[in-house]
């Protein structure tokens, strides 16, 4: 008999359709459940490499009576190398530094934020998120969560913590690698590539911890802003069966879709 680590009596629910995000025209509905009880670092992590995504303390997974077009998708960061395009972003931004710091909000990252959804995503619902909302998006977590600083570097005589922050990402640890949960930049500085380079960052940091997967969220089919995702090969996608090598003819490029939140 197949013995589990957590309780798998946890309570799972369905939302009511809603217009889709992503696909004008469709609905969506998503299974969700809230993660509470000292099983739930573990049963995040296992829900998490099962397809499912985490917004504060819960975790969810598309589930359309008809669509399929949302796939789970993975970077295998071992076997990853940048390609042409990739090495020019990296090239654009050699002028930043990069740490991941333990998840703690504060009103550099929060003013950061409120621009970048003004700026890309003014009608969306998280638009109009108080300091309030974003201290329970940030540290309301189940898991072992951080967020990415992408800071200039310092110059000569400059402290680290005077530098322009110009990027931020909330990142999950998993027990296989790392979860990209949601990531913010400066609109004035779109020319770098920033969420591209967050994600090139995010791959080179997994594999030095000695991690073998970057998630990135879901793959959309149809969806452009989701497309970018593809040219991080190697990647897998989630199918039946398991996880499984995304094979994807079409590779851009130009720079494509900069958000990496799903």
């Amino acid at each position: 008999m197949t013995r589990f680590p957590i309780d798998l009596s946890q309570p799972f629910y369905r939302t009511f359709p809603l217009p889709c995000p992503y696909l004008e025209g469709r609905m969506e509905q998503r299974v969700f459940t809230v993660l509470t009880g000292n099983d739930s670092a573990v049963l995040f992590d296992l829900l998490s490499r099962a397809g499912f995504r985490r917004s504060l303390d819960t975790v969810y997974q598309p589930s359309c009576p008809e669509c399929k077009a949302c796939i789970p998708v993975r970077i295998l960061t071992r076997e990853f190398a940048p390609g042409r395009s990739f090495r020019r972003v990296l090239r654009a931004n050699r002028d930043l530094s990069a740490e991941l710091l333990p998840a703690r909000a504060t009103r550099e990252h929060y003013d950061l934020f409120s621009r970048y959804l003004k700026s890309r995503h003014g009608e969306g619902e998280m638009a109009n998120m108080s300091w309030e909302d974003y201290l329970s998006f940030a540290e309301d977590t189940p898991t072992e969560t951080f967020i990415a600083e992408f800071r200039l570097a310092a110059a000569d005589g400059d402290s680290e913590e005077n530098c322009a922050l110009l990027a931020a990402c909330i990142v999950d640890r998993l027990s296989d690698g790392l979860s990209a949960i949601y990531s913010f930049f400066d609109p004035a500085e779109e020319r770098r590539g920033l969420g591209n380079f967050m994600l090139l960052w995010l791959v080179e940091k997994t594999a030095s911890m000695g991690l073998s997967h970057v998630y990135p969220g879901y793959w959309i089919a149809g969806c452009q802003k989701m497309s970018y995702k593809t040219r991080f090969q190697p990647l897998e996608h989630l199918a039946k069966g398991g996880w499984k090598p995304f094979e994807w003819e079409e590779p851009p490029e130009e720079i494509a879709s900069e958000s990496i939140q799903e």
